[in-house]
């Protein structure tokens, strides 16, 4: 087992509680499923047993009503085949395996606006068995860790915070806890990746992860907590990922999305001295990483953010952006070159300075 956790258990300041949580037939069919259902039952949420796996939600037309009914409402569904295949996640990891599909926290720049279809639901996958199946084929057959000289070390590695935030719902699914102990257990060379912006440590601290999994905080600066609603303050963050270390887990910062609004040195400037206060006693072990992750968005995910934040204040304007084509030939908006340079240095200059340890796993 991990050594015994060190610090005292920390209060989250915000915990997701849907208002109701929906359960298809066929994740009742699965333990993990029943789990779920049972979990939220004890916690006094309204579970509603569906006669089918159809999810027959009946929302106002009304786009802010919705949004709101959507995010008040977790699902409990079983993973097809197409959701349970691992896709390449560069430059995070060889591949991505999804434990779930939405998320609780109310975030302006969301990167999954315009990526999911229909109500921003959270679906939460009851099938973990076969899910977990999926995972050992895929040994040493990625080409961002397995074949990276620089990354090499870290195995094959398997991201769980594509298109969730796990740590946000492991209250109710206990999916992330299963998947840290499955990976503990796992007599491989792999790696098991997440990052949150939520702060309740208490379920993983304990556990058995064999140094196998890596934790990273997402964070941006106070003057842009306006961005993140429902999520942990950064503090809260930072002290879970300090906790984190201090129980032998690999540790990571992502500082996503960077935002070059006024006074964005200042305010990050603040933010990574942040990150070296909270992470000053963690030892080398923690092997504390930094992934830089710029401000981006597609015309689809415009459109879908401003029906649910109209007049938000984060700027999605032309001025200093210019057009990017994905491999698949979609467009995003990002930062122009010459912003692109100025920021990249700065974070280059300031981690080299406040955090000596850390890698810079890349920019983009």
């Amino acid at each position: 087992m991990a050594d015994a956790d060190p610090l005292p258990r920390l209060t989250p300041a915000r915990a997701w509680r849907p208002r109701r949580v929906l359960v298809t037939r066929s994740a009742l069919d699965w333990a993990h499923g029943r789990g779920i259902a049972e979990r939220a039952a004890a916690a006094g949420i309204d579970v509603v047993e569906l006669p089918t796996d159809r999810l027959a939600l009946a929302f106002p037309d009304d786009p802010r009503r919705a949004y709101a009914e959507a995010k008040a409402t977790l699902a409990v569904t079983v993973a097809p085949p197409s959701k349970r295949r691992l896709q390449p996640i560069a430059p995070s990891a060889d591949w991505r395996v999804d434990l779930a599909e939405g998320c609780p926290a109310h975030c302006g720049y969301c990167y999954l606006a315009g990526s999911l279809k229909g109500p921003p639901i959270t679906r939460a996958y009851a099938n973990l068995p076969e899910i977990l199946a999926e995972l050992p084929p895929r040994l040493g057959a990625g080409t961002i860790t397995s074949r990276s000289r620089s990354r090499a070390h870290e195995g094959t590695t398997f991201e769980a915070s594509c298109y969730t935030d796990p740590l946000g719902i492991e209250p109710l699914t206990g999916s992330l806890s299963a998947l840290v102990a499955w990976f503990g257990q796992w007599e491989a060379d792999a790696q098991l990746r997440f990052t949150s912006k939520f702060a309740d440590v208490a379920p993983l601290v304990g556990l058995d992860h064999g140094g196998r999994t890596r934790m990273r905080a997402s964070i941006n600066p106070v003057a842009y907590a306006r961005f993140e609603g429902g999520t942990d303050p950064v503090a809260a963050r930072l002290a879970a990922l300090a906790r984190m270390g201090g129980a032998g887990y690999r540790l990571g910062l992502t500082i996503a999305p960077i935002i070059a609004a006024a006074g964005w040195r200042e305010a990050y400037g603040a933010l990574i001295a942040d990150a070296a206060a909270a992470l000053m006693g963690v030892p080398d072990t923690a092997d504390l990483t930094v992934e830089l992750i710029t401000h981006r968005y597609t015309p689809g995910s415009k459109a879908v953010l401003e029906s649910w934040y109209p007049g938000s204040r984060l700027d999605m304007g032309a001025a200093g952006r210019t057009e990017k084509r994905t491999k698949f030939g979609s467009v995003k908006f990002v930062y122009d070159a010459a912003a692109m340079r100025e920021l990249r240095a700065f974070f280059e200059t300031e981690i080299a300075a406040r955090l000596p340890r850390a890698r810079i796993l890349y920019w983009t």
